[in-house]
């Protein structure tokens, strides 16, 4: 007998489809994943664990999502649509550079402190003590990627005079992306969404002016 809660498949016999369609919803489980993940890290959290978390069999997990690693990249893209996609929301729309990261700042305080989810920035705290190179440079990629968004946004605002022709754009940029890599860690630590908010205030008196 085929099991296709196990797969998600329905095969056909005489084209027609027979079977029971997966007995569980992928979002639903993907969302469970990104949480443990975000709350214990890539090389912390077993497969056990995860389907503990997501209320699924083994099977059923690799069925749906792949092994550990492919369901991790899974939940980092996921994650980065559902809870990481400020950053590039204020680079697109604030006016200037300048109000540009100032926002990118003042939201990571509100988000790495959000109640009812892990705090910190999953992108920057699951790769901590991963045995796996492949999943500790796909994170590094992207944080590398955030900050070369940050130095684009800024060589713009140079180009355009909003900042000083001799800014240091791609030092100023990865000033950004240590202050959210710290913000995000001591959020881990208990830091309030206030605390990081005046954190971040201080973070933009370094910027030079045109």
């Amino acid at each position: 007998m085929v099991r296709t809660e196990e797969t998600g498949d329905q095969p056909t016999v005489k084209g027609r489809p027979r079977g029971r369609p997966r007995s569980f919803d992928r979002e639903t489980a993907l969302e469970k994943a990104i949480m443990a993940f975000w709350e214990h890290g890539y090389e912390a959290t077993s497969v056990s664990d995860l389907t503990r978390a997501m209320g699924i069999g083994t099977p059923s997990l690799y069925a749906a999502f792949g092994d550990k690693q492919a369901l991790f990249a899974e939940v980092v893209s996921a994650y980065g649509t559902r809870y990481g996609s400020f950053s590039d929301r204020a680079l697109a729309e604030e006016p200037t550079a300048r109000a540009a990261v100032a926002r990118v700042l003042r939201e990571a305080a509100a988000e790495y402190t959000a109640v009812g989810r892990p705090h910190g920035c999953l992108v920057v705290h699951a790769a901590i003590n991963c045995s796996s190179p492949a999943v500790e440079a796909s994170l590094r990629e992207r944080r590398n990627a955030g900050i070369a968004a940050f130095e684009r946004r800024i060589r713009a605002g140079v180009a355009a005079g909003e900042l000083p022709a001799d800014t240091d754009a791609a030092s100023l940029a990865r000033h950004t992306g240590a202050m959210l890599q710290g913000m995000s860690q001591q959020a881990r630590d208990g830091a309030s969404r206030e605390e990081l908010e005046s954190l971040a205030e201080i973070a933009m008196t370094i910027w030079p002016r045109a």
